[in-house]
């Protein structure tokens, strides 16, 4: 086994939580400082992430082995929502499915875009997805671990 998937066993809890401190702290700079209007994708991603944080701090502190099982469900519908809006900001969702989005923001407006594909729905599917990731993996050692 890697070295690196030893590691990733070992501190995936602990990479979690840094992941989704990031996000936070990285959505709360995008409309905090830049002054960045959220919409309500925007919003139920932020209700999606902040809570992790949470989550995976008590997970820490009790050493609970099952947190994926707590922490997964909220990553996951995270992905498909900000992979949604990410495909909805690049032109390729299907716009036909029912969320309001311009009463309080567009959730097609980039705000942000570097190298041509990097936008903030676009970090918030990395933050989701890296969490997720890390989830799988920690549950799948501690799997192993009980066999």
């Amino acid at each position: 086994m890697s070295h690196v998937l030893i590691f990733l066993k070992k501190y995936a809890v602990y990479l979690a939580f840094l992941q989704a401190w990031g996000a936070t702290l990285g959505s709360l700079y995008f409309s905090e400082i830049r002054g960045f209007a959220p919409c309500p994708l925007c919003w139920y991603q932020r209700i999606l992430m902040y809570p992790l944080i949470f989550i995976l701090t008590v997970a820490i502190i009790r050493k609970d082995k099952n947190v994926a099982y707590y922490v997964l469900p909220m990553s996951i519908l995270g992905v498909i929502i900000a992979l949604y809006q990410y495909l909805l900001q690049m032109g390729t969702a299907i716009k036909n499915i029912p969320i309001q989005c311009d009463a309080f923001g567009s959730c097609e407006q980039i705000e942000i875009i570097y190298f041509g594909f990097i936008t903030i729905p676009f970090l918030s599917l990395a933050a989701f997805v890296i969490i997720t990731f890390l989830m799988i993996i920690g549950l799948l050692a501690n799997n192993k671990n009980e066999h």
